[in-house]
């Protein structure tokens, strides 16, 4: 992790009165290591930030309660805050014009948010939504894409220089599978559109075809085997009538990668492909194999890993055709070598833990001298109501077939008022923007290791835990900004004093340090129920503290520029989970 900034005006208050304390205790005060302690209390009423004193029991040999209470005595005379002791706890709330001028001004003046969480942190690079060609992207791919992208923001956010990059399978046995039934079984030409679609269909066929053939007739099975092994040759080779018909057919997946991807809204530093990696991986294997440091076993080639509960982790088949683990190898020496990184981050499902196990295993012992900065971010898979989803079986929901149908039906439920009213320019990317919130909020908004079940119907309710409900009360408050205007005098915060103005001013405490930890631990979902609770908090809000009614132009002054700063930063957490803010909804 990045070094944390100590800027943040609440938490500077905080620590003057610690460090104070912990002089006079003959304490040793790391101001990082403090700042780390304090947190938010459980309701927002008992104060805005908290400071617990566990760790002094021992040492002081008095209960976190008494220590709470001797605690307070070191911020009486602060003018800016109040300490109250409630258990082990002691809470701060902090005065309104305090929190006005610290953090409400600058973020509607822009300054706060473009500020600097933290120093510079090491350069990395995170791989994530590694599609295969020759096979239909479905929603279940999503969930990569959507916690890559995510990733790849919240360390651009924290500090860290980013290499974003994407590992598509162009080769293996899914290829000559497909390709094999496509020159061999199929006795159509492809459609003029969709082919990338249309392959996919084929891969699936493949797959059911061969498995029926082990059925009834596992001789013919054998010699189709030989022949998707000389397929695999021809691929290595770079030459043959399949290779010409792969790079065909790889175009077509390319172009449906491409258009998923344009409808995302992701971009990619680096595009490396297995097949660019091939022909090096098998090589360098063979190299370590005379250097001595992986073993022959029956034909093959790998490392023993058996005494580390790893099994035996094959780089070479005996037929001389690498896997996986033969590329991955490859791959992060090239990693290291090519973007000159310091950290290497791989976003792949947890099915490939060991895996990656055996391949950081691997790399370790041969002597790769960043192997300990080779990081697997797993994560769960996407089902369906009824199980998991499979392109080898079929039951999938091809992605693009999902999003022209979302589309279609938010503009049916949620848009047809506005038909006539809108262009049909703004309806369309409206649509687009809504479905986008929809589903990459559902991908985000659950912990990476807990499982997601698909439900369209839920993820686009327009009114609770929902993408489509925080876009619409970002939308609301662009709303309000475009009937309101801030008439330029300074901004009267002491007059905001009730417990829903309050609560979202708190937000503005908290957001910052929210992108920390969500970086921190890897975990964009931190950051989905932080914006989630922060337009809940701006609903009751609305529904509680009229701008239009408040009585007197300074409060709705005041409630104007509180709606701005909650705006900011609804914006802004939205942006870096890659979810847009439609203008109007």
């Amino acid at each position: 992790m990045a070094q944390k900034i100590l800027n943040d005006p609440c938490r500077a208050e905080i620590l003057k009165g610690l460090e104070k304390f912990y002089q006079d205790h003959q304490l040793a005060f790391v101001k990082a290591e403090v700042d780390d302690q304090i947190s938010q209390p459980p309701q927002s009423e008992f104060g805005d930030l908290a400071f617990g004193c566990f760790q002094f029991s021992k040492l002081l040999k008095k209960s976190p309660a008494v220590i709470a209470q001797q605690l307070q005595d070191y911020f009486k005379d602060s003018t800016c805050l109040k300490a109250q002791p409630l258990g082990p706890y002691l809470n701060f709330s902090f005065s309104i014009e305090f929190l006005g001028q610290s953090y409400l001004a600058k973020i509607v003046d822009g300054s706060f948010l473009k500020q600097d969480l933290c120093l510079p942190g090491p350069k990395v690079m995170i791989e994530y939504s590694q599609p295969n060609t020759h096979k239909e992207i479905h929603v279940g791919h999503l969930r990569n894409a959507c916690l890559g992208n995510a990733l790849v923001n919240l360390y651009k956010a924290c500090q860290f220089p980013v290499v974003s990059s994407t590992f598509p399978g162009d080769v293996g046995t899914h290829v000559a599978k497909c390709l094999w039934y496509l020159k061999n079984q199929i006795h159509e030409d492809p459609p003029a559109e969709k082919k990338g679609e249309w392959l996919g269909q084929i891969y699936s066929k493949s797959n059911l075809f061969l498995e029926d053939l082990a059925q009834t007739d596992p001789q013919k099975l054998t010699l189709v085997q030989q022949e998707m092994t000389a397929i695999l040759k021809q691929l290595e080779a770079g030459s043959g009538e399949y290779f010409e018909l792969w790079r065909e057919t790889r175009q077509w997946s390319i172009q449906l990668m491409e258009q998923v991807y344009l409808w995302c809204g992701i971009q990619f530093d680096a595009w490396i492909w297995e097949s660019d990696v091939d022909r090096p991986s098998i090589q360098w294997i063979q190299d370590l194999y005379h250097q001595g440091l992986i073993q022959k076993s029956k034909g093959a080639l790998g490392v023993d890993l058996e005494s580390q509960n790893l099994g035996f982790c094959m780089l070479l088949k005996s037929d001389g055709t690498g896997l996986y683990a033969t590329k991955d190898l490859e791959l992060a020496r090239r990693k290291f070598k090519d973007h000159k990184i310091e950290k290497s981050f791989y976003v792949v499902d947890i099915r490939q833990e060991l895996h990656f196990k055996q391949v950081f295993r691997v790399l370790e012992m041969i002597g790769f001298p960043q192997a300990k900065d080779c990081i697997h971010l797993a994560y769960n898979f996407v089902e369906l109501p009824d199980g998991a989803m499979s392109s080898r079986k079929g039951n999938i929901v091809p992605l693009l077939t999902l999003v022209d149908s979302m589309q279609k039906r938010i503009r049916q439920d949620h848009l047809a008022k506005y038909e006539g009213e809108w262009s049909e320019q703004e309806l369309a990317l409206t649509a687009r923007q809504v479905a986008q919130g929809a589903i990459k909020y559902g991908m985000l908004k659950i912990d990476p290791l807990k499982k997601i079940v698909f439900n369209l119907q839920e993820w686009l309710k327009i009114e609770g835990d929902s993408g489509p409900f925080v876009q619409y009360s970002c939308s609301r408050i662009q709303s309000l900004r475009d009937k309101n205007a801030l008439l330029g005098k300074p901004v009267r915060w002491q007059l905001l004093s009730h417990p829903a103005e309050r609560k979202l001013i708190q937000f503005s405490i908290l957001y910052q340090s929210t992108l920390l930890q969500a970086c921190a631990v890897n975990k964009p979902s931190i950051l989905t129920s932080f914006v989630y609770d922060l337009a809940r908090a701006f609903n009751y809000f609305y529904h509680e503290c009229s701008v239009q009614n408040a009585g007197n132009e300074d409060l709705a002054q005041a409630r104007l520029a509180l709606s701005i700063a909650t705006h900011e930063i609804l914006k802004q957490g939205l942006q870096i989970l890659g979810i847009p803010a439609p203008l109007r909804m």
